[in-house]
């Protein structure tokens, strides 16, 4: 892949302009000074143990809630309504990004983007496992169980990716490295695989 071009307004204002530019080996073996500002990482494990502990909570609920037929639909109804803000807004960021990747989008594109789609995405996820708490899910079929780890899985995928994000960050103008590359590939693959696949199974329960 080739480098994005440096914007030239903001070289000529460097006061490095007139120095040699870089290689993306150098950059990697220069000390990340922008970690400071980056998320720590007892707060993203914290955020993980908490997402954790809130679907095995409405796991437990859902067998102790009985909810009336006016409210499964109306919970039913919100449900498809949380899928569609959740994956739509996933499936907007990886459309970005395969963009990037042929080349006709540049990085900070796709991180801009990202930032503004983290509110709805979240939000859909969430609305997904407190609408889930009221259409009695069982627990006992394989496939439920399957669709609950894909939603931790992409919980957990998010939050790393949060971190990934604040990372690719350092390279808006730059070439990114290939580790970061496949790192962004193998997170963009998981959102894409736990999303569809909790749909899928979701769309075979209904069916039963």
């Amino acid at each position: 892949m080739t480098a994005i071009p440096a914007r030239p307004v903001v070289a000529a204002l460097s006061p490095h302009a007139g120095e040699p530019e870089r290689s993306a080996a150098a950059d990697d073996q220069t000390p990340d000074h922008t970690e400071a500002a980056h998320t720590p990482l007892w707060v993203l494990a914290a955020a993980g143990f908490l997402s954790c502990a809130a679907l095995a909570a409405v796991c437990w609920m859902s067998g102790h809630v009985h909810a009336d037929p006016a409210l499964q639909t109306v919970a039913r109804f919100l449900h498809v309504a949380a899928l569609v803000v959740g994956l739509g807004a996933v499936l907007a960021v990886d459309w970005f990004a395969v963009l990037w990747l042929l080349g006709r989008r540049r990085l900070a594109d796709i991180l801009n983007t990202a930032c503004t789609l983290q509110v709805p995405i979240w939000l859909g996820l969430a609305g997904l496992a407190a609408t889930g708490l009221f259409l009695h899910p069982d627990l006992n079929s394989p496939l439920t169980l399957i669709k609950l780890g894909l939603v931790l899985a992409v919980t957990v995928n998010g939050l790393y990716a949060h971190r990934l994000g604040q990372h690719l960050d350092r390279y808006r103008d730059r070439r990114v490295p290939r580790g970061l590359l496949v790192r962004s590939g193998a997170v963009a693959t998981v959102s894409q695989l736990g999303w569809w696949g909790a749909s899928l199974i979701g769309f075979i329960n209904s069916q039963s």
